[in-house]
């Protein structure tokens, strides 16, 4: 029986957020960087098999490949950290300024990590430049403008949306980083961390870290996309999105109902020892 019960689950969240906290600079850097890389590796591989299938669920049942990877090997994913050290912090085992330099320092590593498998792919697809136009360069640019200049289009409505669509992906993201906690086999791990990774990019969610990927290989192709576009109308309000929805609906939510409610059922057989 490999199974975790929830409320040990939170106590893996706590003490998982606290040792994050303490990472230094260098292994931030390193983990984030590499998990950016991962995750890009799971995009090119999903888009591939939807580009070969005609189907783009079929992408959606292979890219948790790069989030098994992450996880399984203890990198820093800030979409995970965004639900692990506000548990932490809700403990009080670590600081405000702790958890706020884990997530600049780990979102710097994603940018290295994420833009320079974009020059490397892009180099690839396009044969150093010397290549036509394949159909994952079309994919991609397709999908950066999506992202960008396709919200720009219709205003505060495109805020809106984008910011919604990263609240919902996050809260199945932070959820998928959560639930590989509820079993103590690698097999049941994978599982475990797959479903929800897997619904979150079937249904075209916005996920920062895939976007660092997504958006600067599709600008480096050819893309109408200016850095403005870039920030202003997705990476900035998708990782407020992801914060939102890591912080409040999983992290949280998940903290308050199973380990304050653990505290409140030993508390009953401590005062009735007391009182005998």
């Amino acid at each position: 029986m490999d199974s975790i019960q929830p409320g040990k689950v939170v106590d893996t969240m706590i003490q998982a957020g606290k040792t994050k906290a303490n990472l230094s600079i260098r292994d931030l850097l390193m983990r984030g960087g590499l998990a950016g890389v991962f995750l890009g590796y799971a995009t090119t591989l999903a888009f591939t098999a939807s580009l070969q299938t005609g189907i783009d669920m079929i992408g959606a049942l292979i890219f948790p490949v790069g989030f098994v990877m992450v996880i399984l090997l203890g990198l820093e994913l800030v979409t995970g950290n965004f639900a692990l050290l506000p548990v932490a912090k809700l403990n009080g085992q670590i600081s405000n300024s702790d958890m706020l330099s884990n997530w600049f320092w780990v979102i710097v590593g994603h940018l290295i990590g994420s833009i320079f498998y974009a020059f490397l792919y892009v180099l690839v697809t396009t044969q150093f430049g010397t290549a036509d136009p394949s159909a994952m360069s079309e994919q991609l640019i397709l999908a950066a403008e999506a992202k960008t200049i396709g919200y720009a289009a219709i205003g505060g409505a495109g805020l809106g949306t984008v910011f919604v669509k990263a609240i919902l992906c996050n809260w199945m993201v932070a959820l998928g980083a959560i639930m590989a906690m509820t079993s103590s086999s690698t097999i049941g791990k994978i599982a475990a961390m797959w479903l929800p990774i897997l619904i979150f990019f079937g249904q075209g969610f916005e996920h920062a870290v895939v976007n660092m990927f997504v958006i600067p290989a599709g600008m480096m192709l050819g893309a109408d996309v200016t850095m403005a576009d870039w920030w202003l109308w997705n990476q900035i309000p998708v990782l407020l999105g992801n914060l939102v929805s890591a912080f409040l609906l999983a992290g949280a939510a998940l903290y308050f109902t199973h380990g304050k409610k653990e505290e409140g059922k030993e508390a009953p057989l401590q005062n009735l020892k007391k009182a005998q």
